[in-house]
């Protein structure tokens, strides 16, 4: 523990943004210290990303926050502040000298960001010294985690959805700064637009604004209200019509300023619902609007929404063109995390797993590679996790009962990962993220219907190599009968 003087003493003028290289937990700091200090700076390792389920009881996962992760690892430095902070807390000069040079040095081979991924199978594949594959463990995991959560849930969304547009409004109901992140795989799952202007100058996101009940309530008026902000922003004026009455008050109002509006050459863009009830009130609106002429302005509406509210506004037919989400999109609700892991698989030559006392948890054990096999059509059929060294697979078998298997045609299948990280370095540029979204609803396109839809979904088949199996096999053997030869 430290004492709470000398805390802010250290703390004085530091900006999380300026000092990523500690967002980190104590105890990793501590263990690369210990690998420092015996050695193992000189042993390599790998690891696999990977996650246990899919959330909100789906049928897979859109990995998102690659980007990010690359980002942040090819500048990631121990600045003079965080070394001082570092001494404070203990650390030795010996290690302190190391971070001092310290920069990630690992090769990373990873699915595409935007990519439809599913259980068991290694999504993120790093390489490297014992010290930096572990050092990294807690940023991977808390960017890849959430943000692969939010572009999920938000591709369910859309799903729900169909045509109707979807707004992130999530900035105020997230986890402090996760809002940044969330925004984005908003975005990269299929939403359109976000009201979060940090996140759209950082990522190039479509910005939305509507109006607040404050600025109803600041005037004298609602009417006057209306008139004003349409002066201000005639080119892109949003209505909220619900702060006193919606039917006597708010919508008569709206389409008064909006005819005011059309005699000076504007078009009001739409008006926004969030409380009541959203099926009836809108198909009013709707009937209301269409009858003055306005079929033209659209209706907005929040208030709670997530995939199943909206599907089933969208089959009462309710009169809704824009779906603005908020707390159960950037919060992942009802799934609050995504249950992913960021395990070793090989330490030195030597392939390792983590072991249980069944297949359902213990790791896949040594370098490995995803295939995707596709049907005539085109459809996914089914992904393979083989050893990198596996050639002509012809069978896989199921990872958690192993008696059962199917053939596969490997001519149909398609390699899911590649080299995107080199000694540190980024191979390529990173994708927009308008072109990872692009991405990923061409992948989902791709998925067969019955693995996407909202209820009871079909569980998409993941199986494994013989060879893979035979390994693990043997692996786990040997950790029931004691404990593992040394390995390095």
């Amino acid at each position: 523990m430290l004492g709470g003087e000398k805390m802010e003493e250290l703390k004085g003028g530091l900006s999380l943004k300026s000092h990523l290289a500690l967002l980190t937990d104590y105890y990793q700091l501590r263990i690369a210290q210990g690998y420092f200090f015996f050695g193992m700076v000189r042993v390599n390792a790998v690891f696999d990303y990977f996650f246990q389920e899919n959330p909100f009881n789906g049928g897979y996962v859109i990995f998102a926050g690659l980007s990010d992760l690359l980002e942040f690892l090819e500048s990631l430095r121990f600045e003079p502040e965080e070394i001082e902070h570092l001494r404070f807390l203990g650390f030795k000069e010996e290690f302190l000298s190391y971070l001092e040079n310290f920069h990630f040095g690992g090769t990373i081979y990873s699915v595409k960001e935007g990519e439809v991924v599913f259980p068991l199978e290694p999504v993120v594949r790093v390489e490297g010294n014992v010290v930096e594959t572990q050092l990294i463990e807690t940023i991977l995991l808390n960017i890849l985690n959430y943000q692969s959560l939010v572009a999920t849930k938000a591709s369910r969304m859309r799903y729900a959805a169909g045509n109707c547009k979807l707004i992130d409004f999530g900035l105020r109901s997230a986890q402090g700064l996760g809002g940044i992140h969330g925004s984005k795989a908003a975005i990269i799952g299929g939403f359109d637009a976000t009201s979060n202007v940090y996140s759209a100058l950082c990522y190039s996101l479509n910005l939305v604004a509507t109006q607040s009940h404050l600025w109803i309530q600041s005037f004298g008026d609602e009417l006057t209200a209306f008139r004003k902000y349409a002066e201000l922003y005639p080119d892109d004026c949003i209505l909220v019509v619900d702060t006193y009455n919606t039917l006597r008050s708010g919508l008569p109002n709206a389409i008064k300023v909006a005819k005011e509006m059309e005699m000076k050459g504007h078009k009001l863009r739409a008006v926004i619902l969030d409380s009541g009830d959203l099926e009836i009130l809108s198909k009013k609106v709707r009937a209301m609007l269409d009858s003055a002429g306005l079929n033209y302005v659209q209706i907005m509406v929040s208030n709670q929404l997530d995939e199943y509210q909206i599907r089933n506004l969208i089959q009462q037919n309710a009169s809704i063109d824009i779906f603005a989400v908020g707390t159960r999109l950037i919060t992942g609700h009802n799934h609050s995390t995504l249950h992913a892991a960021y395990k070793p698989c090989v330490i030195g030559e030597q392939p390792v797993l983590k072991f249980y006392d069944n297949f359902l948890k213990t790791t896949l054990p040594g370098r490995k590679k995803v295939i995707r096999f596709f049907d005539s059509e085109g459809k996914f059929d089914g992904d393979g996790i083989v050893l990198e060294t596996d050639e002509n697979i012809e069978i896989l078998y199921n990872p958690v009962y192993t008696e059962q298997f199917r053939s596969v045609n490997e001519s149909s299948g398609r390699f899911l990962m590649s080299k995107v990280m080199e000694n540190g370095s980024l191979l390529r540029q990173m994708p927009t993220v308008e072109e990872i979204k692009r991405y990923a609803t061409n992948r989902l396109v791709a998925l067969p219907s019955e693995y996407r839809r909202l209820d009871n979904p079909k569980q998409y088949e993941v199986g494994i190599s013989p060879s893979l199996m035979r390994l693990r096999s043997f692996l786990f053997e040997q950790m029931r009968k004691g404990p593992m030869p040394k390995q390095v």
